[in-house]
């Protein structure tokens, strides 16, 4: 038995495309790519600034999700210190603390002062995220330090 190989289809495949998965919208046969569990949380999640005592908090419809713990440097040099950032367990892992401290940099970014992120994951984020998060002046950073170093119970 003498096999030949198969003749070409009858018809003509379409070119490929230079994207990724198949359609000139870049989306797998033209659909929208499916949203993630945490982009449709982050839609609804609410983050206010309570600014009297320090608090940028963010909600999850009326619950209360997470929160960066701050204070101001009214005197020279101007600033935004970010101290803690915190969400609650049952919260963690959706991308709350992140939308946090960018939120806190916009607000910092909005008034034309800087943030000294004290708070490890504030300072964490900064470093990941340059282009929105400025290094802060050295002596914005001294002085946040001394305020916080004299006010330890306030934070």
């Amino acid at each position: 038995m003498v096999r030949t190989p198969c003749p070409p289809p009858p018809w003509n495949p379409a070119p490929r495309s230079p994207y990724p998965y198949g359609s000139e919208r870049g989306f797998a046969y033209g659909s929208r790519p499916t949203e993630s569990r945490e982009h449709r949380h982050m839609a609804e999640l609410n983050i206010r600034d309570d600014r009297p005592n320090g608090r940028l908090e963010a909600f999850d419809g009326d619950t209360f999700v997470g929160v960066v713990v701050y204070f101001v440097l009214d005197a020279e040099p101007h600033a935004l210190v970010a101290v803690h950032t915190i969400v609650e367990e049952a919260h963690e892992g959706k991308g709350i603390a992140g939308a946090l401290v960018r939120e806190f940099y916009g607000i910092a970014a909005a008034e034309g002062v800087p943030v000294v992120p004290l708070c490890p994951y504030a300072a964490v984020w900064a470093e990941r995220h340059p282009d929105e998060a400025p290094v802060p002046p050295s002596d914005v950073v001294r002085a946040a330090k001394r305020r916080l170093k004299a006010t330890p119970d306030l934070w």
